[in-house]
């Protein structure tokens, strides 16, 4: 197992991909807190499922866009599991609304918690990893850090930020071992997304747009990210890995 005696954060965890990547985590080994905003019973959920399958696993909710709470997500790694090597910053919100629409409270609300709160917590996070000799932060992004996506404008905002947020945490946080990277996924098969792509005029609009001709689903992005939370990257930091089906060839 690659993540054998390897501690994680995973953000937004109770559903999508951050489910699968929590999962992912823990067959390779990881101890996973499960994070989700509300305490719904999600991230108890996926912690049993975790469980189950013989890994170790500790639900914590707690809402990243209050900065306060951000401490006890690291704090349950290191109470729990004893370190923390790796976090990845998954939550994020997207909100279908045209430019000439846009409200400051849509603004406020995606940037918070597809920006501010990754920043913040990563800055928590690396403070508890540069104690153990360093770690894995990994951003879950969007080719639309790249591709603007029509009435989301800001959304695709949060994301180009997002991408620049890798390059400098990763620029800083070199010297202490610390790599940070981000995945970006393409059209990735969700709750967030299934109903619209049920029909078939909309599915078919976005194949045309992937060269593969088919839905990512959350199971395509989990081996990028074990491979960026393992020693097998450790001479990768600062970049983004696209796992898009070839949308962006287009």
């Amino acid at each position: 197992m690659r993540l054998k005696d390897r501690v994680a954060i995973v953000t937004g965890a109770s559903r999508g991909i951050g489910r699968a990547v929590a999962l992912g985590l823990a067959r390779e080994g990881a101890a996973v807190v499960v994070n989700n905003s509300r305490p719904n019973g999600a991230a108890e959920e996926v912690a049993r499922a975790i469980a189950s399958a013989g890994g170790r696993a500790f639900p914590l909710p707690a809402d990243i866009r209050d900065l306060a709470q951000h401490q006890g997500l690291v704090s349950a790694a290191l109470e729990q599991f004893g370190r923390l090597d790796i976090l990845v910053n998954n939550a994020g919100v997207e909100f279908r609304e045209a430019f000439l629409e846009s409200t400051p409270e849509t603004w406020e609300q995606t940037l918070t918690v597809n920006l501010k709160a990754p920043f913040f917590l990563s800055q928590k996070a690396a403070q508890a990893m540069r104690k153990t000799g360093g770690g894995k932060i990994i951003n879950i992004s969007s080719v639309h850090d790249w591709l603007p996506l029509r009435n989301r404008s800001i959304y695709s905002i949060s994301k180009g930020g997002l991408m620049m947020l890798t390059k400098s945490l990763a620029f800083e946080l070199a010297e202490h071992n610390i790599h940070v990277t981000a995945i970006s996924p393409g059209a990735i098969l969700t709750d967030m997304n299934r109903e619209s792509l049920s029909r078939p005029e909309n599915l078919s609009r976005v194949l045309g747009t992937i060269a593969v001709k088919r839905l990512g689903t959350a199971e395509d992005i989990v081996g990028a990210v074990v491979f960026l939370a393992s020693p097998e990257s450790d001479y990768v930091t600062g970049a983004t890995l696209y796992v898009d089906g070839g949308m962006l060839l287009y």
